[in-house]
């Protein structure tokens, strides 16, 4: 039998970088997924593999030797998410250093590791395959190692004693809810694992789905009642996220009064996001109401996040694009880089969508066309395989 999860990845709407500072954040899933397929294999094949299709890597060690190197483990233990220790870091990098990584893709071996842990802990020494896709660019700020821990932590729970699923079912099916709590606690730890101290938004997201609001390590799950769609533009630049960070934190102690004004500016903003996406637009009329009030919305956060410092010369050549159709857009996420949001609203047509797309491909930048607010976390089993 063959289980296949996917999860979505993410993109902030309002609040990066206040967050960090206590303020309100909001974030949504994107309909863009990373999945992953589990197979297990028979006991005399006798080998835990792991294909990450999309960069080219392929793995497998000898379960014999991965019970030698983490015997300490002992049974799995599904049901109680743990965090990895140092000791069994260092174990683990014992393995992956005894595969062939390119040197160019060592910056991935943070997920190996993640993957190594949540397998070993959540199904034990079992042999099996894993194939990992996804239509998440890495490191672009849209939540793509999370969506990895998610989908990951749903196909090794499927096959747990864990979660109670409904094999027989077609199609994509969502977990119960304290299967789902236990679920994405166990892709924090990997997250961990490859972040240091991640916030946790970007998992619970990715598990749950949808749209949540942020602050102070106190998650609300928010539902959308507004269809949205957006363009995420990767401008491809490479940035560092806790230099930007630290820069914002270096600048509000500088300015520490004009830097509150602008957190409190930048909270109102997520605030009254949230308060738009719940509300029942009425008509076609009301709904372009609302639209435009997100599109002025997005239009201050940005230059909030310019006054911020974290703004760069790919992003403002985005945004001189977009403002010649019109159109708000915003970074997302710790900016100098990464990714650009903008607002498509309902009217607009399709031809000035794909215009757009060609100019800003031109400059050579990516463009997806995203649906905002979908299901989180899904997963679907082949009984055949």
């Amino acid at each position: 039998m063959e289980v296949k999860a996917r999860a979505p990845g993410k993109i902030i709407l309002a609040g990066e970088h206040a967050v960090v500072h206590g303020y309100t954040a909001v974030a949504s899933s994107i309909n863009l997924y990373t999945v992953a397929s589990l197979r297990l294999c028979s006991e005399d094949e006798d080998k835990i593999r792991l294909h990450l299709k999309d960069v080219g890597l392929d793995f497998s060690w000898p379960v014999e030797r991965i019970k030698e190197v983490l015997s300490h483990l002992g049974a799995p233990f599904s049901s109680t998410p743990t965090s990895c220790s140092l000791e069994i870091v260092k174990s683990i990098a014992t393995l992956v250093e005894e595969q062939s990584f390119p040197e160019t893709k060592v910056g991935l071996a943070s997920g190996v590791y993640a993957f190594l842990w949540l397998y070993t802990s959540i199904l034990g020494f079992k042999p099996a395959t894993v194939v990992v896709t996804s239509e998440l660019p890495v490191g672009a700020g849209l939540g793509s190692s999370a969506a990895y821990c998610v989908t990951l932590s749903a196909a090794l729970l499927a096959f747990s004693d864990s979660v109670k699923l409904d094999i027989s079912q077609k199609g994509w099916l969502t977990f119960k809810e304290a299967d789902i709590e236990l679920l994405n606690k166990w892709a924090f730890e990997g997250e961990k694992i490859i972040h240091g101290k991640p916030s946790g938004v970007d998992n619970s997201v990715s598990t749950f789905g949808n749209m949540i609001k942020f602050k102070s390590g106190n998650m609300t799950r928010i539902n959308s009642n507004m269809p949205l769609r957006m363009l995420i533009t990767n401008t491809k630049v490479g940035r560092d996220t806790k230099a930007l960070v630290a820069n914002v934190s270096a600048r509000k102690s500088r300015h520490p009064d004009a830097m509150c004004s602008v957190l409190n500016a930048i909270e109102s903003i997520s605030d009254e996001w949230s308060t738009i996406i719940q509300s029942h637009p009425l008509d076609d009329l009301s709904l372009a109401a609302n639209e435009e009030r997100l599109r002025e919305l997005m239009e201050m956060n940005q230059g909030l996040l310019l006054a911020m410092g974290v703004s760069h010369a790919s992003i403002e050549t985005i945004l001189q694009t977009t403002m010649k159709y019109k159109l708000a857009s915003k970074l997302t996420g710790a900016g100098g880089g990464g990714c650009v949001l903008t607002l498509l609203p309902t009217q607009l047509s399709q031809a000035v969508v794909d215009k757009l797309v060609k100019e800003l491909e031109s400059y050579g930048f990516q463009c997806f066309a995203a649906g905002i607010g979908g299901k989180g976390v899904q997963i679907t089993f082949d009984v055949s395989s």
